[in-house]
């Protein structure tokens, strides 16, 4: 997944798999995976939250002036990617 030029390079679905998972799992109560890309690492790391508010806080990928960006938002549960207006 994430194949083409909109991002830096594939995601394994695996790799996303697992993440939902974890996510589905998690004690914590959360709504929403997070996929950020890593430009230092130039890998994407998985991120967790309860709320849409707190998505906010989080540049999107192209428009990030920090090496963390946020590439894609989904669901934990129905596994739709949401859409959210910056």
């Amino acid at each position: 997944m994430f194949d083409g030029s909109d991002y830096p390079k594939p995601l394994d679905e695996e790799l996303f798999d697992s993440w939902l998972e974890k996510g589905r799992q998690s004690k914590i109560s959360y709504s929403y995976l997070l996929i950020i890309w890593d430009e230092f690492e130039s890998a994407y790391e998985a991120a967790y939250t309860e709320d849409r508010e707190a998505i906010r806080a989080y540049e999107w990928f192209g428009e990030s002036s920090t090496h963390e960006s946020l590439v894609a938002i989904y669901d934990l549960y129905s596994e739709s990617r949401i859409s959210l207006m910056n």
